[in-house]
């Protein structure tokens, strides 16, 4: 399939017309989707880690005031200021611990040091409650809130401690926990009375912030205040650092409460818990993917929808291509047939649309061209005929001519010189009449056959008239057609001559006009023309054929220029005037009407004749046409055809 050819433009237009709307739609409807439905989630993210923040702060609070359970407690105070121990004491301790470890939901465990008396206590579900005398802190608690240190603290998500109490297993299995820490002071002193710990199962967060996101499709983590993981969905992740390249700017350093951010891939919103005894963030990670499922989803339909669309289109457009294109590849294979010379090619119609009527448009000019190569065969074959016949004429005027030259030879010798001159001219008359091969010739050799005519006249009427040439000798070599001025002067003769008067006249005159425009006029002193007749005479003169009306519809042929002849010359255009003088219906006779006809077929309606009668006595005839100084040059240059 090439390119450059109307089938695959339209092809390429219709397909890119189609699918560039239709993709351009697609990402724009992609892009607003996303970006709607990113906003919307954020929105619902944000609103969702709010009340999620409100909730873990909630009890963390309920936690922080069981841990100061001690303080408000005057028993259990009281026994960690004196580090007395007695069944009583023990009991109120007990009973304290246990309050504690009601206080909250999910406590795991409450762990209670008495640094006065080094006696440890410990509160669980299962085991119920322990103790043990003269034994150190538990060190990891130290660690926390040791002397010098915060009050309180909370440590990370770690697996639950037996704080020493080896009896405590396997009765009390050890469970995922994050655990307060505080250091207990003698008010309104400094001085350490001891520690308690109180282990909150990890499930009491999970409760809370699983509602907070999609499991499996999202992530969500809890941080504390220094980067370690409090809450997350890999279990290995859990009381340890924070190293993903997420955990980073405001979000490390605990600038702003809340926010969010796109990373990797992901959406992240977060949300700060602030407390008395945590500083912890709440960070939700959902993929990109996720939020923007249902536009993928989307985006997957118009895609199936597309791939039914470009195939519908595709088809569509071939067809549609193919029933347009098909008759403009049948119009060319009709010219190839036409252009290898079958002119007889059958032209089939394509339909009622525009190229349908170029079809019969090429139909009805193929059978207009076999009509005029048919009419010219005809008018060429006539032309033919005619120079045939032409050619047979042409015999016995040869032999006269032959004939007259030894009849001129014996007069001379006889001494009879009058006898040969009057030969001479008359043979000179039949030559210039013999001559088809020129076209045009020039005013000198017009004025020589006219005098040659003229002499032979003179002998006829015994010199009773004289005939007098005023011409420019700068206008003897101006082209003119063959045979115009003696039909004009013969008139004279026939119908003008005073046969009995010895003053006959007759004038010639010649003389440029402007526009390269050649008038001659011929005047004589006979007889005027009767007004009744000069009127008839004129309008023939002026209904005369001009050279469209003479041709007609018929074209016109040029007989030189045609391959089927070799004829040229006045015999030829002689022919094609005939001819078509005689299809249009006009009478080819000599006269004045065919001398005029004769230079309207030449030089269109440039070409003038008028005859008029002069004031006194006689008629004069103008006769106007162009000039043509370049022998050989068209006879028609400068006039409309």
């Amino acid at each position: 399939m090439r390119f450059n050819s109307i089938r695959t433009k339209l092809i390429v237009f219709m397909l890119f017309a189609t699918i560039v709307p239709i993709v351009t739609t697609m990402i724009v409807t992609y892009s607003y989707t996303s970006h709607s439905m990113k906003e919307r989630a954020l929105e619902d993210t944000q609103n969702l880690l709010y009340q999620g923040q409100r909730n873990v702060t909630a009890v963390l609070e309920e936690l922080n005031l069981g841990s100061l359970n001690v303080y408000s407690d005057p028993e259990l105070y009281r026994q960690l200021q004196t580090g007395l121990a007695d069944f009583q004491t023990d009991s109120s301790v007990f009973a304290a611990m246990s309050y504690m470890k009601s206080s909250v939901p999910d406590v795991h465990q409450v762990y209670l040091y008495a640094s006065l008396g080094q006696r440890a206590t410990i509160v669980t579900n299962v085991a119920g409650a322990k103790r043990a005398n003269e034994v150190e802190p538990f060190s990891e608690l130290v660690s926390y809130v040791g002397s010098g240190k915060s009050a309180a603290a909370m440590q990370p998500t770690h697996m639950s401690h037996t704080y020493g109490f080896s009896s405590l297993q396997p009765q009390q299995p050890s469970e995922k926990v994050f655990t307060l820490h505080r250091r207990i002071e003698r008010v309104p002193s400094n001085e350490e009375l001891g520690f308690v710990s109180m282990d909150v199962k990890l499930s009491l967060l999970t409760d809370i912030v699983g509602q907070l996101y999609d499991r499996g499709e999202e992530d969500l983590y809890v941080v504390d205040q220094n980067g370690y993981f409090i809450f997350a969905d890999d279990d290995a992740l859990l009381g340890k650092p924070v190293e993903a390249s997420w955990y980073e700017g405001s979000l490390a350093s605990g600038e702003n409460n809340s926010g969010h951010f796109e990373k990797e891939g992901a959406l992240f919103v977060y949300d700060r818990v602030q407390t008395a005894i945590a500083d912890w963030v709440i960070v939700k990670r959902i993929p990109t993917s996720y939020l923007i499922r249902e536009a993928n989803q989307a985006v997957a339909i118009n895609l199936l929808v597309l791939a039914l669309s470009l195939i519908v289109i595709v088809t569509a457009t071939i067809i549609v291509s193919l029933r347009i294109t098909a008759p403009v590849k049948q119009l060319v294979r009709y010219m190839n047939q036409v252009q290898a010379g079958n002119l007889q090619v059958p032209i089939r119609y394509a339909g009622n649309d525009e190229i349908g009527l170029v079809l019969v448009r090429f139909r009805s000019m193929m059978d207009t061209i076999n009509n005029l190569i048919l009419r010219e065969y005809k008018l060429e074959l006539a032309n033919k005929t005619n120079q045939l016949r032409a050619l047979q004429a042409q015999i016995n005027p040869h032999f006269l001519n032959n004939t007259i030259q030894i009849i001129g030879t014996l007069a001379l010798e006889l001494g009879v010189p009058r006898i040969y001159a009057l030969l001479s001219a008359l043979a000179r008359m039949m030559r210039y009449s013999m001559d088809n091969e020129a076209k045009t010739i020039t005013l000198r050799d017009e004025l020589a056959h006219l005098k040659a005519y003229v002499e032979l006249q003179k002998e006829r009427y015994e010199n009773r008239f004289s005939f007098q040439v005023d011409v420019d000798d700068a206008l003897l070599d101006a082209e003119m057609p063959k045979m115009l001025l003696q039909p004009v002067i013969e008139n004279y003769f026939k119908h003008g001559m005073d046969k009995a008067a010895e003053d006959g006249l007759l004038i010639l005159h010649a003389r440029p006009r402007d526009g390269h425009i050649l008038e001659i006029v011929i005047e004589n002193n006979g007889a005027s023309i009767p007004a009744e007749r000069l009127a008839e005479l004129q309008r023939e003169l002026a209904s005369a054929p001009f050279k469209d009306d003479i041709l007609g519809d018929m074209p016109h042929v040029d007989i030189e220029s045609n391959p089927l002849t070799e004829s040229s010359g006045q015999a030829a255009e002689s022919a094609n005037y005939s001819v078509k003088l005689a299809q249009a219906g006009a009478e080819p006779k000599i006269g004045l009407n065919n001398v005029l006809a004769r230079l309207r077929m030449i030089y269109g309606e440039a070409a003038q004749l008028h005859v008029e009668n002069k004031t006194e006595m006689g008629v004069k005839i103008t006769l106007i046409l162009k000039r043509l100084h370049e022998k050989g040059g068209n006879i028609n240059e400068g006039f409309d055809r």
